[in-house]
C-alpha cells in the first residue's frame, strides 16, 4: 500500500483469477484501525473492487459483514484476501474464535490469492518471529498453510535476523525471510519465486545445517525491470 510504489500491489492483483479482482482487506492485526482501512481504499480504488472485513466492533466502525455467520459467504466472493500488519498473535486468536481461519483456508483451496504485509505475511506460515508479545520472540502456532517458518522485516529491524537465527537454531522449522520491499510468492504450498519493488531488497532461505544456521539468498525478480 505505497501509492508512490505500487509494484507489489500490482503483482498481487495480477495473480487474481478475474479482473477487476474483488479484493478484501482484513486489518484484524491492527485492531481494525480506521486509518489503515482508509489507506487501503486510497491505494486500491479504481484498480479493483475493494472491500474490507472487520471484527472488532468499535462504535465508530460497525462490523462488516455484520455477523460472524456471514463470513463464509462474504469471503467466498473475494478473489484476493489482503491482510494488514500489526499483532499476529491477536489476529490468530480472533480468526480462530470466529472460524475465519478455516474460511480463509477454504477460499485458498478454491483459488483465492492470499497476501499480506508483516503480520499479514507471517500468519500464513507455521510460525516465525513476531513482536506480538512485546519483544522479538518465536511464534509457533501460525495457520500453517505454508509448512515453514518466516521472518518479515529482515533488514528493516536490526534484531530480526539474529532473533530468527536463534529460533532456527533452537528447533524452529526452517523457512524464509524477506527484506522490506521483497515478497515471497507461493503457488499452493510450494515456493515459486521472490519478487521485489525496489532494488537491493532480498529474500532468503534460512535453515539449520551441520555448519549451523545457514542463510541462502534467493534469486529475486525486480518488478520494475523492463
Amino acid at each position: 500500500m505505497e501509492p508512490e510504489n505500487p509494484l507489489l500491489d500490482d503483482f498481487v492483483l495480477g495473480l487474481a483469477r478475474r479482473h477487476p479482482a474483488r479484493v478484501c482487506f482484513i486489518p484484524t492485526a491492527s485492531a481494525d484501525a480506521p486509518a489503515y482501512i482508509v489507506r487501503f481504499y486510497r491505494a486500491f480504488a479504481g484498480r479493483c473492487v475493494p472491500t474490507d472485513l472487520t471484527l472488532w466492533d468499535p462504535q465508530s466502525l460497525p462490523r462488516h459483514p455484520g455477523r460472524t455467520s456471514d463470513l463464509s459467504t462474504f469471503i467466498a466472493g473475494q478473489d484476493v484476501i489482503y491482510v494488514g500488519g500489526g499483532n499476529t498473535a491477536n489476529l490468530l486468536v480472533l480468526w480462530r474464535r470466529h472460524g475465519l481461519d478455516g474460511i480463509v483456508r477454504e477460499a485458498w483451496s478454491r483459488g483465492a490469492v492470499l497476501a499480506g504485509v508483516s503480520a499479514g505475511m507471517l500468519c500464513w506460515f507455521s510460525g516465525g518471529i513476531t513482536d506480538s508479545f512485546g519483544g522479538l520472540e518465536p511464534l509457533d502456532d501460525g495457520l500453517g498453510l505454508i509448512d515453514a517458518s518466516a521472518c518479515p522485516h529482515y533488514d528493516g529491524e536490526p534484531g530480526r535476523r539474529p532473533a530468527y537465527h536463534r529460533a532456527i537454531s533452537a528447533g524452529m522449522k526452517p523457512g524464509y525471510a524477506a527484506d522490506d520491499g521483497a515478497a515471497l510468492h507461493f503457488h499452493g504450498p510450494a515456493f515459486a519465486e521472490a519478487v521485489s519493488s525496489k532494488p537491493g531488497a532480498y529474500a532468503y532461505r534460512v535453515e539449520l545445517t551441520a555448519d549451523g544456521v545457514t542463510e541462502t539468498r534467493l534469486p529475486v525478480r525486480f518488478l520494475g525491470a523492463a
